[in-house]
């Protein structure tokens, strides 16, 4: 089963940079993406064989998550609950037959961290909901999770220490969250790769000089360790800031 995840940094405008055409060359079974900034009556995101849900922002053209998927799921939910969170269109969870998949869209602690304390707030709360759902049944999380978690998973860290992203707050939380009985795919496959990011600026030619961050992330309950193949980071595909990150299991 091959599962993606992108965030796309507006739907409507990757759809003009050859993101169907990406999505069919990958041939994904699911595909979540994050950012979508669209209602879901915007335009149409039909493709193929595949059945797509929306979870839009209140705020129009802001944030907002979508899945495709062509395995009919047991259930599909949006939100997690909790009205202080779910403004935003930045959680849906599939349910399938023996786990969830939760599409995850992590709030920016914005410059200045000016959110930081919203973001540790969700985190908890976010935390909560996971390990409530890994009680009945194992997790993948997937999603831009708006943190690089050690200094390996970004060009520039020590410049870049205390910026949203990569606060000792962030990391920290990100670290809880293994903690509880979570496995980070990349990682479990490639311990010590370098280089690997996820996530490019569009200013001072970032990308071209492969200064990136790795925020976009599978993150797999321990239960399914065994059951994991394969973990990678797609940056050869173009249409976004971010490129897709993709995992494999049995």
């Amino acid at each position: 089963m091959k599962l993606i995840s992108w965030n796309v940094n507006g739907l409507r405008a990757c759809a003009q940079k050859g993101f169907f055409e990406s999505m069919a060359a990958l041939d994904a079974d699911v595909i979540c993406l994050q950012e979508t900034k669209m209602q879901a009556d915007q335009m149409d995101a039909s493709m193929p064989g595949y059945a797509v849900w929306f979870n839009s922002a209140v705020k129009k053209g802001y944030s907002g998550t979508a899945v495709f998927s062509r395995i009919p799921p047991v259930s599909v939910t949006q939100d997690i609950g909790i009205e202080e969170h779910d403004q935003e269109g930045r959680v849906i969870t599939v349910e399938f037959e023996d786990f969830y998949l939760v599409n995850c869209y992590t709030p920016n602690a914005q410059r200045e961290l000016t959110r930081l304390d919203y973001r540790m707030k969700w985190e908890d709360d976010f935390r909560a909901y996971l390990k409530k759902l890994d009680d009945v049944k194992p997790v993948i999380l997937c999603g831009d999770l708006n943190v690089a978690h050690q200094e390996i998973d970004l060009k520039n860290p020590k410049t870049n220490h205390k910026n949203a992203g990569f606060t000792d707050e962030e990391r920290g939380k990100f670290t809880e969250l293994l903690s509880s009985g979570f496995i980070d795919s990349f990682r479990f496959f490639y311990p010590d790769k370098t280089g690997e990011y996820s996530w490019w600026s569009y200013i001072r030619n970032a990308r071209a000089t492969n200064a990136g961050w790795r925020i976009d992330y599978f993150v797999v309950s321990e239960k399914l360790k065994e059951r994991m193949t394969g973990a990678s980071i797609h940056q050869e595909i173009f249409g976004s800031d971010h490129c897709p990150v993709e995992l494999t299991i049995e």
